[in-house]
């Protein structure tokens, strides 16, 4: 019996690992239908892309599983750069790119196709060193004004979720950030790692412990792709395995960001 479970599992594996590594026939034309891999980039989000500062290069743990891709498919990578992540799902319907690295949400959901996450990082808030709101619950109170970046994954789910406060967005291209620091908002919404560093030197200001969402970060493919979609979550699930996905992380200076857990295969 046991010996029977083992070879059912070893099975799996290796048809799991054979799909990852050799495409089938037809992956690469759905993944990149122009002969490119042209990956949507967004520099918004350091957690996942970077630029050099001296030399301006692309990095990060999205650069990286792109450049990965598109040499497990034979092909040129193009990296499509973006610097919000509204941007890149606003670009989804012009066809310019073939996949992206976006936080899963049920509104985008309805234009692409999303994997299983590959980084779970935290959505939370900046204040006022002065402000009376301690616990990110107590934000959302009659009164209150959070901002946030228009399209991105915290505003779409604060969308959602403020029943009392008021959401005020501002553009992808806006500086939110020092606009919360020189208007009258009791809050701003953001991924916990920019706003960490956003405040590192200003004592006027502190980011909240908790969170008020966990930011699932996943590949997305365009829809109509399903041979595409289904080589593209097993591509992603190898990569959390073998451990590169947080090699990556690492070294890009994120460490602190968390490794998606394994996800079912279909």
């Amino acid at each position: 019996m046991l010996r029977t479970l083992v070879s059912i599992l070893f099975a799996a594996v290796s048809g799991w690992s054979a799909m990852a590594n050799e495409p089938p026939p037809g992956v690469a034309a759905e993944l990149a239908p122009t002969g490119r891999l042209r990956a949507a980039i967004n520099f918004g989000n350091p957690v996942l892309a970077k630029r050099d500062p001296a030399t301006g290069a692309p990095g990060g743990v999205s650069v990286a599983l792109a450049r990965a891709l598109a040499e497990r498919l034979g092909l040129p990578v193009d990296l499509v750069a973006y610097e919000a992540a509204g941007q890149v799902t606003d670009a989804a319907r012009t066809g310019i790119w073939d996949i992206a690295f976006l936080a899963v949400d049920p509104v985008r959901a309805a234009e692409i196709d999303f994997t299983a996450p590959y980084v779970l990082i935290e959505g939370t808030y900046l204040v006022k060193a002065t402000s009376p709101l301690r616990r990110v619950e107590d934000v959302d109170r009659a009164g209150n004004r959070v901002l946030a970046t228009r399209g991105s994954a915290f505003a779409l789910f604060l969308t959602r979720t403020l029943r009392q406060a008021q959401l005020v967005q501002e553009p992808a291209s806006a500086p939110y950030l020092d606009i919360f620091v020189a208007g009258d908002y009791e809050a701003a919404a953001g991924v916990r790692q920019p706003l960490v560093n956003f405040a590192r030197s200003r004592p006027d200001l502190r980011v909240m412990d908790g969170r008020f969402m966990a930011i699932e970060q996943a590949m997305a493919i365009q829809k109509g792709r399903p041979a595409g979609l289904r080589y593209l979550r097993a591509f992603l699930e190898e990569m959390k395995v073998s451990g590169f996905v947080e090699r990556s992380l690492r070294a890009s200076g994120e460490a602190d960001a968390a490794v998606a857990p394994a996800a079912k295969l279909d």
